[in-house]
């Protein structure tokens, strides 16, 4: 018993590292002990499946919608929306999850809110407007934790429904607070997010300097892939310009 819980967290913390090294770009960078048979994405997906561990399926799929949600692939973040929910239909809400949920709630909501901008289905607004509902009622329980990514949700609500100036103080909001309260990383989403509103507005010159900040950010969290995108469309940005 005791040896399938050690492989089991084992099969937990792989998860977390193929998020790391995605998000980093470079295995190569992250030491692993080379006896410990590494196994992918879709590997642990399988091994969750077939052994019906609801543990390693909710850790799979959150460290998968956290790189996917920063890598702006919103359409694969609510796939694996339907996969979760699936998994998770009729099964008892344990601390664990509860607490792993936040992040579910808002990489949903971050990814459905774009989506909705995309595509024009009020589909993914209303699961953007439930989002923010809920992360609301977080607020009141730790305004530290959850107060920037309210702030995010809502500036993205306000983009979408054309409320310019609401929306640019959400995003300036989300940056502050995530940077108050130290999460980098978050602050570092706020920025790039707020850079594309300003592009995507007629903004370019402001935005770009957004985005250049976030860029920085990114570097300091260790996210080179993040670094990478972002050079990347700042010049496709830059091309019209220089035409």
């Amino acid at each position: 018993m005791t040896k399938h819980k050690r492989i089991g967290v084992l099969h937990s913390v792989m998860s977390y590292f193929d998020a790391v090294t995605a998000l980093i770009g470079n295995e190569d960078s992250c030491s692993i002990d080379a006896s410990i048979e590494r196994k992918t994405n879709e590997e642990l997906y399988q091994i969750a499946e077939q052994t019906q561990s609801t543990y390693l399926m909710h850790h799979v799929i959150i460290n998968q919608m956290y790189v996917l949600c920063y890598l702006r692939e919103h359409l694969l973040v609510a796939d694996l929306v339907e996969k979760y929910r699936r998994m998770y239909a009729g099964t008892k809400n344990t601390g664990t999850k509860r607490a792993l949920d936040i992040y579910f709630v808002f990489f949903e909501g971050i990814s459905a809110l774009c989506l909705a901008r995309d595509t024009k289905q009020k589909s993914w607004r209303q699961i953007g407007e439930e989002s923010a509902k809920t992360m609301s009622q977080l607020v009141d329980y730790s305004a530290w934790n959850f107060e920037n990514k309210l702030s995010l949700l809502q500036a993205e609500l306000h983009y979408l429904n054309q409320r310019n100036t609401m929306a640019e103080l959400a995003y300036q909001a989300s940056i502050s607070s995530a940077h108050a309260h130290r999460f980098f990383h978050e602050e570092a989403m706020a920025q790039e997010m707020y850079g594309i509103y300003l592009i995507e507005n007629k903004m370019v010159d402001k935005g770009i300097v957004e985005l250049e900040t976030a860029m920085g950010k990114y570097e300091s969290w260790g996210a080179a892939r993040k670094v990478d995108y972002l050079k990347d469309f700042i010049e496709l940005v830059n091309i019209p310009a220089s035409m």
